[in-house]
């Protein structure tokens, strides 16, 4: 039922007559008349009486409009919270993001987000894989690598150098690898997340390859990747901002760093067919707003 004729036939009765309820919806007397005509022919019953002087309801209209009162009463104060809740930043947001970029990046600016807006209720999920926004419930998720799906919206955060380490001690044994080829021929320490079968992205010049590598150990843990490298175990593909401490301190060296891969691009991407709600443009305008290393 077209809640508009709803809407006309409770102003007749508040008005008092066709005219004034059309004038108040801002619709002809005519189609004013027409659609409680139909609307009456609806339901199966007179719900107005009407002479020349007066319209007035029958004992089913005044019971009918007692509750379609009611009704679009609690419509539009529904409506009004949604649309006060939408513009401000307030209600659920779900975020997904990687585990090492958060912990090693994001999460210091976390506590200032939770400050700056407390309406918010930020469900930010940890998980490496490359989350469907649509099938898992994401508002947005923060992707690191070339985007592929042109569906997407995306906001760039920053680039990030992805590097090949290894602790001193694997290289004192094994020694420095001087191309890509040669890495068939050492222990590495393979993230089973990155896309390509058992290959490694590599800069060549100004390309990039993928070189095949025969992984002593596999893991989409980046963090357990990272330990094993450490520990003298293999070399090891990571991004800058997961290993740069372990770089300061020297438990780390980097390998080959001139087909090292800079400026790969990190984005917070969300969907061109969902409603950016106030929640979401805030943590958007945020995260934008960082200066992210």
């Amino acid at each position: 039922m077209d809640i508009k004729v709803l809407r006309i036939f409770v102003a007749i009765i508040d008005e008092g007559s066709f005219a004034a309820a059309a004038r108040r919806i801002g619709i002809s007397k005519s189609m004013c008349s027409k659609m409680i005509s139909d609307l009456e022919a609806d339901l199966g019953t007179r719900l107005l009486t009407r002479t020349t002087r007066a319209v007035t309801p029958t004992a089913a209209g005044l019971s009918f409009h007692a509750s379609v009162s009611d009704v679009l009463s609690r419509l539009d104060s529904a409506t009004e919270g949604i649309r006060t809740a939408a513009a401000r930043p307030s209600g659920p947001l779900k975020v997904g993001a990687p585990v090492q970029y958060t912990l090693k990046v994001f999460q210091p600016h976390l506590m200032r987000f939770m400050e700056e807006y407390p309406d918010i209720q930020l469900d930010l999920v940890l998980d490496d894989s490359r989350s469907d926004l649509t099938r898992d419930g994401f508002d947005a998720v923060i992707r690191v690598g070339k985007l592929e799906d042109s569906s997407l919206h995306a906001r760039h955060l920053q680039d990030a150098c992805i590097l090949l380490v290894a602790s001193p001690e694997y290289i004192a044994r094994h020694g420095q690898p001087r191309n890509p080829g040669e890495l068939r021929d050492h222990q590495c320490l393979h993230y089973t997340n990155l896309p390509g079968s058992g290959t490694w992205p590599l800069r060549q010049g100004d390309e990039v390859i993928y070189q095949r590598i025969t992984p002593i150990f596999s893991s989409n843990n980046g963090e357990l990747l990272r330990a094993l490298a450490v520990s003298g175990k293999g070399i090891a593909l990571a991004p800058k901002f997961q290993v740069a401490d372990d770089l300061a301190a020297g438990r780390l060296v980097p390998v080959m760093t001139d087909h090292a891969l800079p400026g790969v691009p990190v984005n917070i991407v969300f969907s061109s067919r969902k409603l950016v709600t106030a929640a979401l443009a805030a943590f958007l305008d945020f995260v934008g707003q960082l200066n992210l290393r």
